[in-house]
């Protein structure tokens, strides 16, 4: 069996360990992250972006709630830790702001506020691996669009403080700012995506946003996810709000050869489920181990489908039942610990690990949601698309 066979099945042996108990006020998980490896005896965080303009933090091994965080007043969107320092959770605020708090504080305030311009709604943001720079994507306002960037070193020191930006990058997207993502290594390369279908890939050692631009890419739809994968993560992947899908090698670029690997233009009729179909696309994840890019999604019931992607298409490797009862919104890996963490509209946070027989009492439940969800989560299309080769 190969490295990537055991990976694949694996994954397809995902149970679940555990569930957290329902919150008193239901909603959508948005986006989830888990806090670095800390000292050995300490807990680990999750946090969980959600759809009532909360931040919440969970005990990662236990999921059992710790507090909560609002913006107070604005949307919070999105969720990162910080690399270097385990307690500290960052944000992006539609007010204009991204924030930081201390997981390990009793204070519900901002050990750190990054605020933009007075035009800005940041809708998506990232943080440096070497938790140097913070970068947040803007709505679109009249003609603008922008990048901001922010200096964030001095933050792990907690010194409660308001920052200003280093500067924005303005001529590179022409639409919203859905996700940022920096590269996993190298803390001068950050990937965005837009609305417009652009992908652009951006240096920011370099002088100007012009010099910045490595590359762009189109991928003929508005982007919902992206992030970086392959040997040296020097390929660039994005899901579409269309539930298509685009991978590029950015090392080519100098070469001859095409950079596309791959461009789904609806994954929902190139993948094929039996019996329960494959409504939308959350995201993907690269398996460093297996030198594998995978892709998660599922059904409007709650079911999620991984599936391997290669140069030739996408096959399906297994589905994870009996968690979820509606559309997944959020997941996160864990290599590590090859855990998986998800998030839906069910208002329920599962731990998924491999064999793993479930030891929370909590009962999977059908929470049907009556609060009005922001106009930023999108719904998906959930008509059933599956046909057999």
């Amino acid at each position: 069996m190969t490295a990537v066979e055991r990976v694949e099945e694996q994954l397809a042996g995902l149970r679940i360990a555990r569930r957290s108990v329902p919150s008193e006020e239901p909603s959508y998980l948005l986006d989830i992250h888990t806090s670095p490896a800390a000292q050995p005896g300490s807990s680990r965080f999750v946090a969980v972006s959600c759809s009532n303009e909360s931040l919440r933090v969970y005990d990662r091994e236990t999921l059992r709630f710790l507090r909560e965080y609002r913006a107070r007043p604005g949307l919070l969107s999105g969720v990162r830790f910080a690399h270097t320092r385990d307690s500290l959770v960052f944000s992006a605020c539609s007010q204009g702001s991204v924030r930081c708090w201390d997981v390990r504080s009793a204070s519900q305030e901002p050990v750190q506020v990054f605020t933009g311009y007075p035009s800005n709604v940041f809708i998506s943001f990232d943080l440096s691996c070497s938790d140097l720079v913070v970068c947040a994507g803007t709505e679109k306002a009249e003609k603008d669009t922008f990048l901001v960037f922010w200096d964030a070193r001095g933050v792990t020191d907690c010194a409660s403080a308001t920052k200003e930006p280093l500067g924005v990058y303005s001529e590179s997207h022409n639409d919203d700012i859905t996700k940022i993502c920096f590269h996993p290594t190298e803390p001068n390369l950050v990937v965005s995506g837009s609305t417009d279908g652009l992908v652009n890939v951006f240096d920011i050692n370099k002088d100007n946003e012009d010099d910045a631009l490595i590359s762009t890419c189109n991928s003929d739809s508005s982007v919902s996810s992206l992030g970086w994968a392959g040997e040296g993560y020097r390929q660039v992947y994005c899901t579409t709000h269309d539930e298509g899908f685009c991978w590029w090698d950015t090392a080519q670029l100098d070469t001859e050869d095409p950079i596309t690997l791959l461009h789904v233009l609806d994954v929902r009729e190139s993948v094929c489920a039996e019996n329960q179909g494959l409504h939308y696309l959350v995201g993907g994840l690269y398996h460093e181990k297996a030198g594998k890019l995978f892709l998660v999604g599922g059904t409007s019931t709650g079911n999620i489908h991984l599936m391997s992607c290669s140069s030739d298409g996408l096959s399906l490797v297994g589905t994870l039942s009996g968690g979820h009862s509606a559309t997944v919104r959020s997941f996160c890996w864990s290599p590590t610990e090859e855990a998986l963490l998800t998030g839906g509209e069910d208002a329920q946070l599962l731990l998924w690990k491999p064999g793993a027989v479930e030891r929370s009492l909590t009962k999977k439940a059908s929470l049907k949601i009556s609060s009005s969800v922001q106009k930023r989560v999108r719904v998906h299309n959930t008509s059933l698309k599956c046909r057999k080769k």
